[in-house]
């Protein structure tokens, strides 16, 4: 069985790890948001596909919720005594991820290529794809003004309400290589439990990778990031009430019209109704063994 899953960070490389646990050696291919990337003192960070190598890898924290598991903040605390800023935290373990990055990106390879090479030295039995190789980034606009979205979500901590988010660089980018042979080749489409607006509509905005989702032959299924229309983490569930007109699961599903064919909703947020099937699981991942068994509910919505 071939499947594709669309993901995000922290709630999506959770799920990910799932479905690793459920399918064999080779079956899945992750296509990663790319709009959270940035620069970091001279350094090329992508956040979102970190998380899910990290997490794949065994790598990851999962008490705080991203990074590398047993960090330190050394060179970062060194850097801000010399005047460097220190809001984005990198930590030391990290930082070598982003050193091997950023050589090679200088060097001309590009992002996929070098996820590629990360995903063969971490030895994860999954394929990472980015959403494309070529600049794209998200801005978010609140009525404080516009900013990237690492200044909103990190450095302002989400604490400015969206009313838009916009996408640089979309109308241009081209999906990475492998990205739309993979979706188009599945057995299974998969959305991750991620946040709609800055996880999965930054992948959705390379056209080329919508449109493979609008002429789908098989199923897609979405996992609602709420849990009793609350968001585990983040601002999802504070986006959605305002951007989407609420936290029901009709309001989730809207967010993906016509490229879904059902959306798994946690327990708590049943019943419910939408214009497509709802699906009944637990959703929360509280572990790895609860993000298998939410994996294996997708996987039998899909094939069902």
């Amino acid at each position: 069985m071939n499947v594709t899953l669309l993901s995000g960070g922290v709630g999506g490389a959770r799920f990910a790890r799932g479905l690793v646990a459920a399918l064999a050696p080779g079956e899945l291919t992750i296509v990663g948001n790319v709009g959270d990337d940035l620069e970091v003192l001279g350094l090329s960070v992508s956040p979102d596909l970190d998380s899910i190598l990290y997490t794949l890898a065994g790598l990851g924290d999962d008490e705080r919720g991203w990074g590398r598991a047993g960090e330190t903040w050394n060179a970062l605390a060194a850097a801000a005594t010399w005047g460097g800023e220190d809001w984005f935290r990198v930590g030391d373990l990290d930082l070598g991820l982003h050193l091997v990055r950023t050589q090679a990106l200088r060097e001309g390879a590009t992002l996929s290529e070098v996820t590629a090479r990360l995903v063969r030295a971490a030895a994860v039995e999954a394929t990472l794809l980015p959403a494309t190789d070529d600049r794209l980034r998200t801005q978010v606009v609140t009525p404080s003004g516009t900013f990237s979205f690492q200044e909103w979500f990190v450095a302002r901590a989400h604490a400015d309400e969206v009313d838009e988010v916009r996408f640089d660089g979309a109308e241009n980018a081209r999906p990475a290589p492998g990205v739309v042979e993979a979706m188009d080749g599945a057995d299974v489409l998969a959305i991750a439990p991620s946040n709609p607006f800055v996880s999965i509509w930054p992948i959705l905005a390379v056209s080329a990778i919508r449109e493979s989702l609008q002429r789908r032959r098989v199923r897609c299924v979405a996992v609602s990031p709420l849990v009793a229309g609350k968001a585990v983490k983040g601002p999802a569930d504070r986006m959605l009430s305002r951007m989407a007109g609420g936290t029901g699961p009709a309001n989730v599903a809207a967010c993906y019209e016509g490229l879904i064919d059902a959306l798994v909703i946690d327990r708590s947020d049943a019943p419910a109704q939408a214009a497509l099937e709802l699906v009944v699981a637990n959703s929360l991942m509280t572990d790895a063994e609860a993000a298998r068994r939410l994996a294996e509910v997708v996987l039998e919505s899909a094939c069902g």
